[in-house]
């Protein structure tokens, strides 16, 4: 990627409803060419899609939290079924395999304590896979989807 095509990435980050032409003011360079980078980064894979910043407060959903997820089970079904069970749950955006003690670590938003509650028991803890979760209630946040630099 040319600096250019960095600055441009920067600037849909900042605000996507930006039209061609103010970003290629911006930019100083033609609407065409600026048509043709965003198209291309889009063809690249760099820009995977456009979506609107929603405050989960705002939403009803004041209760977040980071759930550290243990398996029993490593087995490709298992997995799969785990994996396919956490896609159709609307309170888990976002879900990480990772290193480390957790095998998974779900972003977990609900509306309160409550609804938190009947997520762990009526769906985290009867999957077949999991053996057992921490939970780490989010306080506040200092930084989160912050734009990519480069």
């Amino acid at each position: 990627m040319e600096a250019i095509d960095h600055k441009l990435v920067r600037l849909l980050q900042q605000d996507a409803r930006q039209s061609n032409a103010q970003l290629a003011e911006k930019l100083n360079i033609s609407a065409s060419a600026c048509w043709r980078r965003v198209k291309a980064l889009e063809d690249a894979g760099v820009i995977e899609r456009y979506s609107a910043m929603v405050n989960p407060v705002a939403m009803g959903l004041g209760f977040e939290a980071i759930v550290h997820v243990h398996l029993t089970r490593h087995d490709t079904q298992a997995l799969a079924r785990f994996i396919a069970a956490v896609h159709l749950r609307e309170e888990v955006t976002e879900c990480f395999a990772t290193t480390g003690q957790a095998d998974y670590h779900l972003r977990v938003l609900c509306r309160d304590i409550d609804a938190y509650n009947a997520f762990l028991e009526d769906f985290l803890f009867v999957q077949p896979a999991v053996n057992s979760a921490q939970t780490n209630v989010v306080l506040r946040r200092i930084k989160s989807n912050a734009p990519l630099g480069g």
